[in-house]
């Protein structure tokens, strides 16, 4: 994990095309892309206040990069038409952080039924590298998270489609990595929202074909791509 240099929420050239599919699939499946736990309301109004402190506003509307005006509705609605990145909010209950609310329109091989109102080892349940020296890792990670200091890392996965909305249960077979041909590159941001203590979690999607590598990435890419 290293600190994030400037705002932690990014915009990119397909930020126009991510908010109409995160749109398109909300209407289609609502229920299962967002998911709140009764008594998490006050930390999901200050994900979504931390999340749009960019955005200009106009009365009780925000100006989006693409010179849209949203009004300001239930926070993780608001979020989704607003941010490329899926919000997930974790609050600590014991030993460890639970999930207490989600919008997750892009999942990378899992659903936000299986997990909300999970801890932090049950979510990670079905990784075989998540033991105790890595659970307590994370959780270390989460517990020493300050606010106004948010850190990311850039994590990796190989996929034979190229669909942002990959979702899969615990106990779905999985994909055979020498099928991928896209790398789907996650940038995983922690940060601690102040008023609450909640954890924050962003994660923003790339998806590319292995042709917009540079050599160098291609290298070094943790993935095996076919036809490389």
């Amino acid at each position: 994990m290293r600190p994030v240099e400037g705002s932690w929420v990014v915009t990119d050239d397909a930020y126009a095309a991510q908010i109409a599919e995160k749109a398109r699939l909300l209407t289609a499946h609502r229920d299962a892309l967002l998911r709140t736990r009764p008594g998490s309301e006050a930390i999901q109004t200050e994900a979504m206040e931390a999340a749009l402190a960019h955005l200009p506003r106009d009365g009780e509307s925000l100006l989006t990069p693409d010179g849209r005006r949203v009004p300001l509705g239930r926070p993780l609605d608001t979020l989704a038409a607003t941010v490329q990145e899926d919000i997930l909010l974790l609050e600590r209950q014991g030993d460890e952080h639970v999930l207490v609310a989600g919008l997750l329109c892009f999942p990378a091989s899992w659903t936000l039924a299986e997990k909300m109102g999970k801890p932090l080892r049950r979510i990670h349940a079905p990784v075989a590298e998540y033991d105790d020296a890595l659970a307590q890792k994370v959780q270390r990670l989460f517990d020493r998270a300050q606010p106004g200091r948010p850190i990311w890392r850039m994590n990796a996965l190989g996929y034979a489609d190229p669909a942002l909305h990959q979702p899969r249960t615990e106990a779905a077979p999985k994909v055979q990595p020498e099928a991928a041909r896209y790398l789907r590159c996650e940038r995983q941001t922690v940060l601690r929202l102040p008023r609450t203590g909640a954890i924050l979690f962003a994660v923003h999607t790339y998806v590319v074909t292995p042709d917009a590598l540079t050599s160098h990435q291609r290298a070094t890419c943790p993935v095996p791509l076919a036809g490389l």
